[in-house]
C-alpha cells in the first residue's frame, strides 16, 4: 500500500515539475514519471499477491478489473498518442481474418 502511495507521490510530482514556474528542475520530470511508474506497478503487485493467497474472492475481482482497466487505457493512449500520426498501429489487418 505504501510504495502504491508513493508512486502517486512521485506521479504528482511529475505533474509539478511540468509547471514553468519549476522549468529549472524539468531534467527530474521524467525520472519523477519512471519512478512513479515503477512503484504503482510494484505496489499493485504486491497487493494482488497478498489478495490471492490471504482473499481469493477479492483476488479474482481485482483480476478481471484490472484486464478492462488495461484494455481501456490502452485505447485511450492509441486514440490520443498515436492516431493520425503516422506511427499508429495498423489494424487493417484484422478485416482480413473476416
Amino acid at each position: 500500500m505504501y510504495l502504491y502511495r508513493m508512486g502517486f507521490g512521485m506521479w504528482l510530482m511529475y505533474l509539478v515539475l511540468g509547471a514553468p514556474a519549476l522549468h529549472t528542475f524539468k531534467h527530474y520530470r521524467q525520472d519523477c514519471g519512471l519512478l512513479s511508474f515503477a512503484l504503482m506497478i510494484f505496489g499493485f503487485t504486491a497487493s494482488m499477491v497478498y489478495h490471492y493467497f490471504h482473499h481469493h474472492d477479492q483476488y479474482e475481482m481485482k483480476k478481471k478489473w484490472l484486464f478492462i482497466s488495461y484494455v481501456v487505457l490502452a485505447g485511450i493512449i492509441y486514440f490520443l498518442e498515436f492516431k493520425g500520426k503516422g506511427s499508429g498501429i495498423d489494424f487493417n489487418w484484422i478485416l482480413s481474418l473476416l
